[in-house]
């Protein structure tokens, strides 16, 4: 309960100050971009909105699955309409310290300095978008925004959590096809590494990277390690673990339609999202390394047993393969008997 008040002021907060930013990004003009840049050539602006859904289960990612302090949920969505020049993040690139912030913290007030400046500098920036945070792993949470030919790219960012420094997102996706805006646009989401905390687990402590890694997608054999969480050598692919479907709508005349209670976020799945929840990831049985053989247990002059144990690291899930056998004996003879 103290988790989700904590979340929801900082929404409330965060809220005041995207309207504010707002007020300043609508009075940025684009500049002129070079002619040999495909470009948007919809003669009027469009509305569009945008539903988070998140489709992290137990089921679907069993590992490590957090189910306390805190439990599995998703922060804000911080998201910007733009051009082509701008990237709030990029794959294979450096995080900036603002995504470092919301990827390791939540914490969004860098990010947010970072796309006014490029508002500022580059007059790529033509508006700010924000969900509020979803209290649990298969909430919603949605929102509205408005684009137009010469800022017709979107992205976006939402951080697991609990994590080190992982989200998901969309880099640049583009809303226009040629002199039309797309109807409706699907986005299976994926976790990411933002490179800036070297934790392998959900709850990992902090562990600065040094150097700093590039952002890289997270599947189920990178990071090749068995104690990372998203681990799952079986599979070939890792499933998606949230979505967000984008909708045209009828033109408003606001930017952005902020959400006015963000206890609406966290809602319930229905309709073919229910499918979504059959997903069944196979988790197989882990055991430590076997311990030394103990001391050889018998009378002087005849043989002994002698054993040694193993014990379990990750119990099995959803058909995985069970666990081997957790003790072994052999025979022995006693060593300085008398």
């Amino acid at each position: 309960m103290e988790t989700s008040r904590k979340t929801l002021s900082f929404s409330d907060a965060l809220h005041h100050l995207l309207v504010m930013m707002l007020t300043f990004i609508r009075g940025v003009y684009s500049m002129p971009v070079p002619t040999d840049v495909p470009m948007c050539t919809a003669s009027e602006t469009a509305q569009y909105s945008l539903m988070f859904t998140g489709k992290w289960t137990q089921a679907a990612f069993p590992k490590q699955y957090p189910v306390y302090r805190p439990p599995a949920q998703w922060s804000n969505l911080i998201g910007v309409t733009h051009s082509y020049d701008y990237h709030m993040w990029q794959s294979n690139e450096f995080a900036s310290n603002g995504v470092r912030e919301f990827a390791e913290k939540g914490e969004a007030w860098t990010i947010m300095e970072e796309v006014e400046t490029a508002g500022e500098r580059i007059q790529s920036v033509y508006g700010i978008l924000s969900a509020p945070a979803v209290v649990g792993g298969t909430g919603q949470m949605n929102t509205e925004f408005e684009v137009f030919a010469r800022h017709s790219y979107l992205s976006f960012i939402v951080r697991i959590v609990p994590s080190p420094d992982w989200f998901v997102g969309a880099d640049s996706v583009d809303l226009c096809d040629g002199d039309h805006w797309k109807e409706k646009v699907t986005l299976e989401l994926f976790p990411y590494d933002a490179g800036t905390d070297s934790g392998f687990t959900f709850s990992s402590p902090n562990f600065e990277t040094i150097p700093q890694d590039r952002i890289m997608q997270i599947t189920s054999s990178f990071p090749s390690h068995p104690a990372n969480s998203f681990f799952y050598p079986r599979l070939k692919h890792l499933p998606p673990i949230a979505k967000v479907t984008l909708t045209k709508i009828k033109k408003m005349n606001q930017i952005i339609s902020l959400p006015l209670e963000p206890t609406q976020s966290n809602l319930l799945l229905t309709g073919n999202e229910i499918e979504d929840q059959l997903i069944n990831t196979p988790l197989d049985c882990e055991v430590s390394a076997w311990s030394p053989w103990g001391l050889c247990k018998g009378k002087c002059g005849d043989s002994g047993v002698q054993h040694r144990t193993r014990y379990i690291i990750m119990h099995p899930a959803n058909n995985g393969a069970a666990c081997p056998l957790l003790e072994e004996e052999r025979k022995c003879f006693p060593d300085n008997c008398l």
